[in-house]
């Protein structure tokens, strides 16, 4: 070999490391196409909205947010799934669409693990149980107490079969030990006015449509699903606290990728997002809803879906749920 072809190949080999990190900070180079599985306005759609915002002020392109609503995100997420993985793709995942789905669902028309990347858990909400005044218990313990007494007397309310409502009632009869009776709504909203007319006694489901009933005296909150406390609701204890260890039951929502997205895309927007989560008026905004921004690496999601999904299947197995 020549001094000068020496030349040239050491030259070749020094620009080599240099290529990849030069390449991860060209994306993205146009618009960002970001599919939502359910309505405007609801939490991921709140979320994804909010980051998108933000990222665009970061990364300096457009994050169209695509509601794709229907089919408890089945719709969205087979959308998600069928999507180019060429890195201005993703999806807004949550605890129902790529989680309890793979739990509750006999086949699905997707895969949520193999046929996603991980990006990034954005964040948790927590449910809350709560029940009619007319029901004589101030805790959860007395409450349970109570379904021991009379098997089947007592019912809880949700927001539809395989909904996390349900499933978080699921959760607590199996912990405990208690029988009672699942009735299952169109939605939280009537499961909730079910229970504040005294025609079912309890409910496990999100935030937002019990806080207004439980501050005004109408609904009693005997716990809380997460493994602190909410801030929304300082006083009322956790579930896991109150004698069932390591019950935690949650809305979730996360950024994942088409099988077969770029790494450099997705470490970059993994970045971007975590650094996003820890700005003080992202975290008072999300925290205004109810829900703890949460943030981390795509192995961090990854290992916590694996676990949601775990417990999950487990809980559908014991209360025989298959949709």
């Amino acid at each position: 070999m020549t001094f000068r072809a020496c030349l040239a190949t050491i030259a070749c080999a020094t620009l080599l490391p240099l290529h990849a990190p030069l390449h991860a900070q060209t994306w993205p180079t146009r618009p960002v196409h970001v599919i939502i599985p359910g309505a405007p306005g609801d939490g991921a759609d709140l979320a994804g909205r909010l980051l998108g915002q933000k990222l665009q002020e970061k990364l300096g392109q457009s994050f169209i947010i695509d509601n794709r609503t229907g089919a408890g995100g089945i719709i969205g997420s087979v959308a998600g799934k069928n999507a180019a993985a060429d890195g201005y793709n993703f999806i807004i995942g949550t605890a129902g669409s790529h989680g309890i789905n793979a739990a509750v669902y006999a086949s699905l028309a997707y895969d949520p693990i193999k046929d996603f990347e991980p990006v990034i858990l954005i964040n948790k909400t927590p449910n809350v149980c709560v029940i009619n005044p007319q029901v004589p218990a101030s805790t959860l313990g007395e409450f349970v107490a109570l379904a021991k007494k009379e098997p089947g007397k007592y019912a809880f309310a949700s927001g539809g079969n395989g909904s996390s409502a349900h499933l978080s009632g699921e959760y607590l009869k199996m912990m405990a030990g208690i029988d009672l009776l699942h009735v299952p709504y169109k939605g939280a909203t009537p499961a909730v006015q079910d229970v504040l007319a005294g025609q079912v006694q309890l409910f496990c489901g999100n935030l937002p449509p019990a806080i207004p009933h439980i501050r005004s005296g109408k609904l009693r909150a005997l716990g809380v699903t997460t493994l602190t406390r909410s801030r929304e609701l300082p006083d009322v204890p956790t579930i896991d606290a109150s004698g069932y260890k390591g019950f935690e039951s949650v809305a979730w929502f996360a950024f994942f990728a088409p099988k077969g997205t770029p790494a450099d895309a997705i470490q970059r927007l993994n970045r971007a997002i975590d650094e996003i989560l820890k700005m003080p008026d992202v975290r008072e905004k999300l925290q205004a809803q109810g829900t703890e921004p949460i943030g981390g690496t795509p192995a961090d999601l990854k290992q916590f879906q694996a676990s949601e999904i775990e417990k999950w299947t487990k809980v559908a197995r014991t209360a025989k749920v298959q949709l």
